[in-house]
């Protein structure tokens, strides 16, 4: 094709990368009204993934907060190694994401009131739990307890990172403690879950909120619905382990549209403890 345009001939416009298709509905989406709408389809208000940069700037006022999690990285003391080396996938995540691990905890303000929120990057080797985001964890509950500040955890995460065998297990507990000095200290915690939330983040401080909250459509559990069905040799009822699924049977206390979900904890906290200073 020539470079230039023949009089007369229209003019063609270069939309390439500027629609998105929708994975629920199909819809082809403009863009820049999915990013205007919080990555939500505004036809069938299927919830894209997003990063957990993205989360802390939808949360945080003027998407303004301070790292708080410490300039931790993990290591392959256990010299794990399957398709390629544990450090190789490090290395490879970092690069992807920009990262040193799967989580970012930050220090700001939701809605004027000062507030620690940790988000965790599902693009990080599934989000997974390691050493390294167990103890930002456990320093962003031991921050908001000292500080009297509440704590928000949003959690995307296939559960414990086995690569690092019994230490990414530990990990469960050592968060789980943290938050127990958290309730003692009477301060909230509220716990965003958000597709997926699985394994052992799930089995531990992603269910411990005062209030337990998710994504409309996120999946929650602790073992995939393939392996359950193996297991009970039943078939599973439509839903199961979808956020609305467990909302129905007590499991959360809320489903809340992430457009929405600012002002839904906003209000959450001052119930919890009254207006902001």
């Amino acid at each position: 094709m020539p470079w230039f345009r023949r009089e007369n001939e229209p003019k063609r416009v270069h939309t390439e990368g500027l629609w998105i298709k929708c994975d629920e509905c199909s819809a082809p989406i403009w863009k820049k009204d999915l990013e205007a709408d919080a990555m939500v389809c505004g036809k069938c208000g299927f919830h894209f993934k997003i990063t957990a940069n993205q989360r802390l700037a939808m949360l945080f006022d003027e998407s303004r907060w301070d790292d708080v999690g410490g300039n931790l990285s993990s290591t392959n003391e256990l010299q794990f190694a399957d398709r390629k080396s544990y450090s190789e996938r490090l290395a490879d995540a970092k690069v992807k994401t920009g990262l040193d691990d799967a989580v970012i905890c930050g220090r700001g303000r939701l809605n004027g009131r000062d507030i620690v929120i940790c988000a965790m990057e599902y693009r990080f080797i599934g989000g997974s739990m390691g050493a390294v985001v167990g103890e930002k964890l456990t320093r962003a509950a031991e921050l908001s307890a000292s500080a009297g500040v509440p704590l928000v955890i949003v959690s995307a995460s296939g559960g414990a990172r086995m690569m690092e065998g019994m230490v990414s297990l530990v990990q469960m507990a050592k968060v789980s403690a943290a938050l127990k000095k958290l309730d003692q200290a009477k301060v909230p915690y509220i716990s965003v879950l958000t597709d997926p939330t699985t394994g052992g983040v799930t089995a531990s401080f992603a269910m411990l909120g005062d209030l337990n909250i998710a994504e409309p459509g996120a999946l929650i559990g602790f073992a995939g619905p393939r392996v359950i069905e193996q297991t009970i040799r039943q078939k599973l009822p439509k839903g199961f382990q979808r956020a609305e699924f467990l909302l129905k049977h007590g499991m959360l206390d809320a489903v809340v549209p992430r457009p929405e979900m600012k002002q839904y904890l906003g209000n959450a906290l001052e119930f919890f403890g009254g207006p902001a200073r």
